[in-house]
């Protein structure tokens, strides 16, 4: 089985759990009582270099990335470094991330969260809702298009927005009737989590017009954020380089002053 594999099976394991812990209607009641989102794609849409930064324990690939790590802190300082949004994983069985982790983040700053996790149901938009995220990931690789569509309208329908995430050609064809307004391109192969940093310039251009465009993975320095500004995308996604920085709020800072061409300002 391939990594994706391994971590959709323990997905549909720990849904079924989590419904007979808790019915989905006490979700929905929750998640009816929000009227504190905070605007994901505006905040993104703002001018300049702008960064969404992750707070994550570990990953499959890289294995313990910082698993003592405090999100509140380190939130702290993302914000303090200039980030446009966190993103935080609440996967808890190969990336050691939790519900609790993304409120003690969001707690601490006034900026939009976007939940990071395998969303497969509707379960998980109501439970994302509830856990007091902004955003949450759509990832085109792991849904079908009915899923997607009904994903997608369920979560605009209650106040969250999305960032559809895509890989390749192919993803980006099935996403072009949708238009969302914002579109993560992981230069990550979910499969066998190889990274391609050349992936993102080259899909942004099949994207549709009107959506916000975030490359993700295998970002690691001013030059990589340089070169996709030359190749006209000035949003980012950006973990595990941050995770590891003794001064996380320095590096941003430094990143989100990159001088950025007036054209990419919309």
């Amino acid at each position: 089985m391939s990594f994706l594999d391994q971590i959709l099976s323990a997905k549909q394991a720990e849904i079924a759990a989590a419904r007979r812990l808790r019915p989905q209607a006490d979700l929905e009641r929750l998640a009816a009582k929000r009227d504190d989102f905070r605007g994901f794609a505006a905040s993104l849409a703002r001018p300049g270099v702008r960064i969404i930064a992750e707070i994550k324990r570990a990953s499959p690939s890289l294995g313990d990335i910082r698993p003592d790590l405090h999100p509140g802190d380190l939130a702290a300082a993302y914000q303090d470094g200039g980030a446009a949004a966190l993103s935080v994983l609440t996967e808890p069985a190969f990336f050691k991330g939790s519900a609790q982790d993304l409120q003690r983040a969001r707690h601490v700053t006034d900026l939009p969260v976007l939940r990071k996790d395998f969303i497969l149901d509707p379960y998980q938009v109501y439970e994302t809702a509830a856990m007091g995220a902004d955003a949450m990931l759509l990832i085109v690789r792991i849904l079908d298009d009915e899923q997607l569509a009904s994903l997608t309208a369920l979560a605009h329908g209650i106040g969250l927005e999305t960032l559809v995430e895509i890989h390749d050609e192919a993803d980006a064809r099935r996403i072009l009737d949708l238009i969302p307004p914002v579109v993560g391109i992981n230069n990550r192969d979910l499969a066998h989590f190889r990274t391609d940093t050349t992936q993102a310039a080259r899909l942004a251009a099949l994207l549709p017009q009107g959506s916000a465009v975030v490359a993700a993975s295998g970002i690691h320095s001013a030059d990589d954020i340089q070169r996709a500004l030359a190749a006209g995308i000035r949003r980012f996604l950006i973990g595990e380089i941050l995770i590891r920085a003794p001064a996380p709020a320095a590096l941003l800072s430094e990143w989100t002053a990159l001088p950025v061409p007036n054209l990419l300002n919309s």
